[in-house]
């Protein structure tokens, strides 16, 4: 699929709507990223969708509870998500740093 209803990440805008709709669902969410390959735009087909929450506020419970939401929404991707600040691998955070493309941001 694409065209102007795709994104360079190769996610149609509206599975980025549907992803913002479960975010702003969390006022603890102040950001999510994209990183890997969608980032870069060497993603392929089957290419899982790698999202980093920030969010001081966020805890493991928190992530568990977001990631069943978004497994409810039955993506034909896999959701890979993380959270900034329990990320302590320097080369994650600097690639995320780079690349990373802001989906949702808390107004």
């Amino acid at each position: 699929m694409s065209g102007s209803n795709e994104l360079r990440h190769g996610l149609p805008l509206r599975v980025v709507e549907r992803l913002r709709g479960v975010f702003v669902g969390w006022p603890e969410i102040e950001r999510a990223v994209l990183y890997g390959s969608r980032a870069k735009g060497t993603h392929r087909n089957g290419s899982d969708i790698d999202l980093c929450l920030e969010g001081e506020q966020l805890g493991l419970t928190d992530l568990l509870r977001i990631s069943d939401e978004i497994d409810e929404l039955l993506l034909p991707w896999k959701v890979d998500l993380s959270l900034r600040h329990m990320i302590d691998n320097p080369d994650l955070l600097e690639h995320i740093a780079r690349v990373g493309i802001a989906l949702y941001e808390r107004a």
